[in-house]
């Protein structure tokens, strides 16, 4: 298997790009899928070492408390394992779908698509500071 190769998880594909996984979640997911891909994912980050993990859920039409649950979970997980989490393409429906479910989703972070999130976590990659970069000493 190549760096860039798929990890399978029950039919959801785990690529690695660099020190990113990139998950992309589409239609419906049922619960044994998604407690799969949750192991997947944890098991990804120990034997690879990669720092961040993207979760693209822009082909999800609902996003129930489960599957909002197991996000927070991955996220939680992930950031144990020394890899930061961030979902990217949340339909505003989803969105309000998952304040009325009272989620707060703690530890994760998100961004508008895949572009946005792979430059959030290149920003905040560990050894960066957040904000703006300086040339040097004024």
């Amino acid at each position: 298997m190549s760096d860039l190769g798929p990890y399978v998880s029950a039919h959801v594909p785990v690529l690695r790009l660099g020190d990113v996984l990139l998950v992309t979640l589409q239609g419906d997911l049922y619960d044994s899928t998604a407690q799969q891909l949750q192991q997947d994912i944890a098991d990804t980050i120990t034997s690879s070492g990669v720092t961040g993990v993207v979760i693209d859920i822009s082909g999800m039409e609902i996003v129930d408390s489960f599957l909002g649950r197991v996000l927070a979970e991955i996220a939680a997980q992930s950031a144990l394992l020394a890899a930061r989490t961030v979902v990217a393409g949340m339909r505003p429906a989803v969105a309000i779908t998952l304040v009325e479910l009272g989620l707060t989703l703690p530890g994760l972070h998100t961004a508008l698509n895949t572009e946005a999130a792979m430059e959030l976590l290149a920003r905040t990659a560990p050894g960066s500071r957040p904000g703006p970069q300086s040339a040097g000493p004024r």
